[in-house]
């Protein structure tokens, strides 16, 4: 499974890749633009990422923002939401106005951090991702 990592703070950075390495190729990103350009490149080597963990405080450009361009980019490629890619914010953001709006614009889970390898578990399950 291909990955990619959206977390500006190298250590939670750290943390999270270790976390996933076992469950395949692990990619990441320190700010928002460096993540939408890894994500088009990939989707352009037809070689998409399966998971996309976002922070949504980052530099260059929002978890938010960033999100809303991945979904806006899979619509216009005309890919099926059944094999878009399952996009997962990570935040310590756990307010409603947050939760609502990646929810709105397409993020198929959030999580509040500190995360854990057992909620990471679950949340590969249900995707579908891990057995």
């Amino acid at each position: 499974m291909k990955m990619l990592i959206l977390e500006d703070d190298y250590a939670s950075r750290l943390v999270l890749q270790r976390m996933l390495l076992e469950y395949g190729e692990v990619h990441v990103a320190v700010n928002g633009k460096e993540a939408l350009q890894m994500f088009i490149t990939a989707q352009n080597a037809a070689a998409p990422y399966e998971v996309i963990f976002l922070d949504l405080m980052v530099p260059e450009m929002s978890g938010q923002t960033v999100l809303r361009e991945m979904r806006s980019l899979e619509q216009q490629k005309g890919i099926p939401k059944e094999t878009a890619a399952r996009i997962l914010m990570i935040t310590a953001l756990g307010d409603r106005e947050s939760v609502v709006s990646a929810i709105k614009h397409g993020c198929d889970s959030y999580l509040v951090k500190p995360l854990n390898q057992e909620q990471l578990r679950e949340q590969l399950k249900k995707f579908g991702k891990i057995t």
